[in-house]
């Protein structure tokens, strides 16, 4: 069986290995020169690290992961803590993996070099599929410079702004979420005293939050600031700020946070878009997977991982014996319930970071510490249904 793969991100790639370990014959196409990632991080809960454990990508992240010691929530302007959930030696007792941070160009890095141990050659870069046609065993892909190939299935790992679902179901435009995103990395080492907390850190005030994590190990601070914003829309993650502008959005805010934004090299700055739940993710032998079906906000560190997710079902239906077009079906029905609630929780977690009344912030946070000081328990309860054993 052959399946074409248009995308060559997380989702894509992971997407790649599963097939391949089922058996397929896989070509990846990736409309960039070549597969790179800008300096940024990402977090990768139990849900997502279990699975690349069983996938066998894990031994190529050992090196440059971080595990961090708890997620905790702070105010952003003057430090002081609401929760702390502790996540270190507790992750994998109560869901089955580690929770993970790490610099995304070597998750990247190593879903590759999974890929190459696998099969060599799978990676087409500077090739762009535009469209597809159903036939009556399969589907025909075609490329943006004229080719076409015959595959059993093609999915369409393209992103928020999929050529292949707007094939599949007409042209649209994502909804602008009233957020802007600031991004950038700093060695530790440049950082001083203010060197952010070993943990998944989350920073909340009126109107915006930040978020600072560790990558390469440890060595190096990740952050991340949401913003509301509505008179700047430009998408994109290459995109470059200010660190005027963004010290206008944190300057305020804890030391910490603003020495990260001094001592950046370049900081990037992009608008947040998402998209309502679709009705279907799949055409006959097309199917849609990560943000081309279901694009949502990071606050919740969800992103990455649910990709992955769908990359580990869909393979699962594809193996039993069924039909390709009823195996892509099975696997919207059983992942479509999550990825909308999981949609639902980003948002919701962008408007409890976001209080901006001292009464509002009193009677959302204060229960939290309370129950973050006497009974913790209650906490990571509230996680299981995201981060257990579902796959």
């Amino acid at each position: 069986m052959k399946a074409v793969i248009a995308g060559g991100g997380i989702g894509g790639l992971t997407t790649t290995i599963c097939l391949l370990r089922a058996g397929w014959d896989v070509t990846v196409f990736e409309r960039a020169a070549a597969i790179s990632e800008i300096g940024a991080g990402v977090q990768i809960s139990p849900n997502g690290v279990r699975l690349l454990e069983k996938i066998g990508v894990m031994p190529h992240l050992e090196g440059t992961l971080f595990e961090p010691e708890a997620i905790e929530l702070r105010i952003g302007a003057t430090g002081q803590e609401v929760f702390y959930l502790p996540l270190k030696g507790v992750a994998e007792k109560r869901w089955g993996a580690r929770y993970i941070q790490i610099h995304r160009a070597d998750l990247v890095s190593g879903l590759l070099t999974t890929l190459e141990h696998l099969k060599s050659d799978v990676v087409q870069t500077g090739k762009t599929v535009c469209a597809y046609e159903n036939t009556d065993n399969g589907v025909r892909v075609l490329l943006e410079d004229g080719a076409h190939i015959e595959a059993d299935l093609l999915v369409g790992a393209d992103g928020v702004r999929s050529q292949i679902r707007t094939h599949m179901l007409g042209a649209d435009a994502p909804r602008f979420t009233g957020n802007v995103a600031w991004r950038t990395i700093v060695p530790i080492e440049k950082l001083g005293v203010h060197v952010p907390p070993p943990t998944g850190c989350i920073w909340a005030g009126a109107g915006k939050h930040a978020v600072t994590t560790r990558i390469k190990g440890g060595n190096v601070a990740n952050f991340v600031g949401i913003v509301e914003q509505d008179d700047w829309r430009e998408e994109g993650w290459k995109i470059e700020g200010s660190k005027e502008d963004a010290m206008k959005d944190f300057g305020q805010w804890n030391p910490m946070l603003q020495k990260i934004i001094e001592e950046a090299g370049t900081i990037y700055r992009w608008a947040l878009f998402d998209r309502p739940p679709l009705e279907k993710w799949s055409d006959g032998h097309v199917v849609l997977l990560g943000d081309a079906a279901h694009p949502m906000l990071p606050s919740l560190a969800q992103g990455a991982v649910q990709s992955i997710e769908d990359a580990y079902v869909l393979t699962q239906q594809l193996a039993q014996t069924k039909s390709v077009a009823q195996a892509c079906e099975d696997y919207f029905k059983m992942r479509i319930e999550r990825t909308t609630r999981v949609q639902k929780g980003a948002a919701a977690n962008v408007r409890m970071f976001h209080r901006r009344s001292a009464l509002s912030q009193l009677f959302t946070y204060g229960p939290m510490k309370f129950v973050s000081s006497f009974a913790p328990n209650i906490l990571h309860r509230r996680n299981d249904w995201l981060l257990g054993k579902r796959y």
